[in-house]
């Protein structure tokens, strides 16, 4: 079971990643969320540490407020948490640049993923997320082919197009994610990921993957790289 320190850091996590917090709002003082929460005063405590820690709040004098750069972002688990509460993948003031999609012959290993032999094609999208001039993520989602005639946004470009994308596929399909797998490594950024992030060849990055799927395969594969010092967590239960 999930402490309610825990518990209350993930509320204001949530709040903050999906923009009902902005930066500069101010956080209710202890007391009021000790009420709110049921929770001791010093639970409270507690949890406004982590976010503290994490980069989420700042504390002065006059109370905490969320930070005014970002410096966290959205794990996989969470946008598609969010595609289940909210129908979009994006946080309010989020911002989605869709830089290309398309069918394409998929590298071996993501054909691999897909069990799918050498010589077919994937759709590929690729696009950029942000907030405001700061550049969140770069990422790179793979789907099957066959969704682009069940789905005509799998192939759109267009601003706004897509952002309820896995929402539309299994209204259409059938299918739902039922399983999630990440992986993550630290590495440099190469030219293109540079050019997008706005960074320089070179700089470190988080990159990571991606795999949602059912009982009949893959639904969608991504690969996603984040600019450095932002931080991103999860809480899982044993």
């Amino acid at each position: 079971m999930t402490t309610p320190n825990v518990r209350i850091a993930e509320h204001y996590r949530q709040l903050i990643r999906d923009g009902a917090l902005s930066p500069g709002d101010q956080l209710p003082p202890v007391r009021v969320m000790s009420e709110e929460h049921g929770a001791a005063t010093a639970t409270v405590r507690a949890a406004m540490g982590w976010l503290r820690t994490e980069g989420w709040i700042v504390t002065t004098q006059r109370g905490s407020f969320v930070a005014d750069r970002p410096a966290n972002t959205a794990t996989p688990a969470d946008r598609l948490e969010r595609i289940r509460r909210t129908g979009s993948v994006l946080g309010k003031g989020e911002t989605k640049r869709v830089l290309s999609a398309g069918p394409v012959v998929p590298p071996l290993y993501v054909a691999e993923a897909f069990d799918q032999d050498p010589g077919g094609q994937l759709i590929r999208r690729e696009y950029l997320v942000g907030t405001g001039q700061t550049r969140l993520m770069l990422e790179v989602d793979w789907l099957p082919a066959a969704f682009a005639e069940l789905v005509p946004d799998v192939l759109s470009t267009a601003p706004g197009a897509g952002n309820d994308l896995l929402q539309q596929i299994e209204r259409a399909t059938g299918r739902r994610v039922a399983h999630g797998r990440d992986a993550m490594h630290s590495r440099t950024a190469d030219a293109r990921e540079a050019s997008h992030l706005n960074i320089a060849t070179g700089d470190p990055i988080l990159a990571g993957a991606h795999e949602w799927s059912d009982a009949e395969g893959v639904i969608v594969y991504g690969e996603w790289c984040l600019p450095q010092r932002l931080t991103i967590g999860y809480e899982y239960k044993i």
